[in-house]
């Protein structure tokens, strides 16, 4: 057996020669470097920029937990979430579904603390949510954008799953711009779609970049499925975080109708020239409605509104926006085979809790 003493020559002379036609293996002996390596060398990339952007926004991510009255019984506890401050004077974003109908609110910050917490305003149609704690030397976490996010971009997503607080789990941005049906029936736009794991407890947590900042409010998770997750874009949430801070809610408009989806005949289409192929039925009409004042019956079909195709009623709920309350706005409506023209003033909606 050949070996190779280092200590018996200079480092930079050493040379491992090969060994031909003999069984015989190499070996180094001698002294062996003594450095202990540090964190960074550790961990990979990956892992590093993981535990960077967990550091970063950990100590501003609060469990929630929501107690209701129930009668006999008195105040027991109906569910739990996660939530983040954005503002160094205690305001908490969060999911609508997860305090909604609380009648109290108890929030645990990362060092221990449970500060009062109130309600400031929710928004069950984008499932969103503003709480106000009360307690000094908050952790803030920066909020990112989601405008110029790309599909396959580190996610990591931080809340308190089944009860274990601060879990963070890792995956990608798997698709942008998805469509996701909120509590209140209406369809939220501007979803992004991620594999970082959740579980029940995580929404209303944020889900981060590599720099820590949030990208999203996770959201929902489909239960069968396997990496599929659902978090509300971040530009959405600070416009609506806005209004409810300022408000306490937001602001939209209605018209008074329910509605299907339908075809509408090809020949009807030829005829009047329309620039859609379904519209969106009229199946009642509230009494004393904006749309009953404007002349809209039962068996009507909306087919556009303020110039705009409407296709649907999500196509028609994105119309129905705060601008539109108290202005008169052209609609047009197929009423059997004749094309009508109409002007409707839409109200403010009235969002009623359960």
């Amino acid at each position: 057996m050949r070996t190779y003493n280092l200590d018996d020559q200079e480092p930079e002379k050493v040379i491992i020669e090969g060994v031909s036609n003999s069984a015989e293996t190499p070996i180094i002996t001698g002294a062996t470097p003594t450095l202990q390596p540090n964190d960074d060398q550790l961990l990979d990339s990956y892992s590093q920029a993981v535990v960077h952007a967990a550091e970063q926004v950990s100590h501003s991510v609060v469990n929630i937990e929501v107690h209701k009255r129930v009668p006999g019984r008195g105040e027991v506890r109906a569910g739990s979430g996660s939530g983040f401050i954005i503002s160094p004077d205690g305001l908490v974003l969060t999911n609508s579904h997860v305090v909604h109908g609380a009648d109290k609110i108890e929030v645990t910050l990362d060092d221990g603390r449970r500060p009062d917490a109130h309600l400031i305003g929710e928004d069950p149609e984008t499932d969103l949510a503003v709480l106000r704690i009360y307690a000094p030397n908050l952790a803030v976490a920066k909020l990112g954008e989601s405008k110029n996010l790309k599909v396959g971009q580190l996610a990591i997503a931080i809340g308190n799953p089944y009860g274990f607080q601060y879990t963070v789990t890792a995956g990608v941005v798997s698709a942008l711009g998805r469509s996701l049906r909120a509590s209140s029936g209406r369809l939220m736009d501007d979803i992004l779609q991620t594999d970082a794991a959740l579980n029940p407890g995580n929404s209303g947590g944020p889900l981060v970049n590599s720099r820590g900042e949030v990208i999203g409010v996770n959201s929902a998770v489909i239960l069968p499925a396997q990496g599929i997750c659902f978090a509300i874009a971040i530009d959405t949430a600070k416009y609506v975080a806005g209004w409810l801070i300022k408000d306490g809610k937001i602001r939209r408009s209605y018209i008074g109708v329910g509605g299907q989806n339908v075809k509408i005949h090809r020949r009807v289409i030829r005829f009047h020239g329309l620039p859609v192929e379904s519209g969106l039925l009229v199946v009642s009409v509230e009494p004393g409605s904006p749309a009953q004042k404007a002349g809209l019956q039962e068996g009507d079909i909306l087919v556009e509104f303020a110039g705009q195709p409407v296709e649907s009623i999500d196509a028609l709920h994105k119309l129905l926006t705060y601008a539109r309350i108290g202005t008169q706005t052209p609609i047009t409506a197929i009423r059997h085979t004749e094309k009508l023209s109409l002007e409707i003033v839409p109200g403010e909606s009235q969002w009623k809790a359960d």
